[in-house]
């Protein structure tokens, strides 16, 4: 899997939904390999847009589209400043990865934190989140560096999420739960309250 992270500051959040949702109506049937997406904007207008591919190859096609150019040119106005991507082969995904059903996601940027630590802890956690944590259908990471990864968490809806977040975790992967939030301790967290699910 391939996956391109877009970030920048809205101007214009509805027109930028009209994008994302004229893409997929007339450009994504015509983009090879194209797996699906992630977005949304924060409160304070960060937006955030994950699209997946299944290789280098099938984004690079894309990319040189003449109507994927001019729908870019288009969409970029949308954006309030400069737009950053981030692109990665280096994808884990957990539980059942993303999710269409999702109400609610959330974005983790994360630094200090090594490829085999957070392996190891999203098995642990795996081996609980049915009875713990059935708010958390799943979730990905991509990883930006040796010890730097941006993901997201999707969940039933956010009110679950912060339900489930005041629950103690079982009493076998409450260790866990304190290395888990140790290594996460140089985390920033966006919230997509109404996340762009694709």
């Amino acid at each position: 899997m391939f996956v391109q992270v877009i970030e920048g500051r809205v101007a214009d959040k509805d027109r930028l939904r009209q994008q994302l949702d004229r893409w997929v109506d007339e450009l994504k049937p015509g983009a090879k390999g194209y797996l699906g997406s992630t977005g949304g904007v924060t409160d304070d207008g960060h937006v955030i847009l994950f699209a997946r591919f299944d290789s280098v190859e099938s984004a690079r096609t894309n990319s040189d589209r003449a109507e994927q150019g001019k729908w870019w040119a288009q969409t970029e106005a949308c954006f309030d400043g400069d737009v950053t991507f981030t692109e990665s082969e280096d994808i884990e995904t957990f539980l059942a990865g993303g999710s269409n059903d999702a109400g609610f996601v959330q974005v983790m940027k994360t630094s200090g934190v090594g490829h085999d630590q957070a392996a190891e802890l999203d098995s642990q956690m795996a081996a609980v989140a049915a009875e713990w944590r059935p708010d958390l259908i799943g979730g990905f990471r991509v990883w930006t560096g040796p010890d730097s990864a941006v993901g997201g968490n999707y969940f039933t809806s956010e009110a679950d999420a912060r339900a489930g977040e005041q629950k103690p975790p079982p009493a076998q992967f409450a260790g866990d739960q304190a290395t888990f939030e140790s290594l996460m301790a140089n985390t920033t967290f966006l919230d997509l309250h109404e996340p762009w699910l694709s």
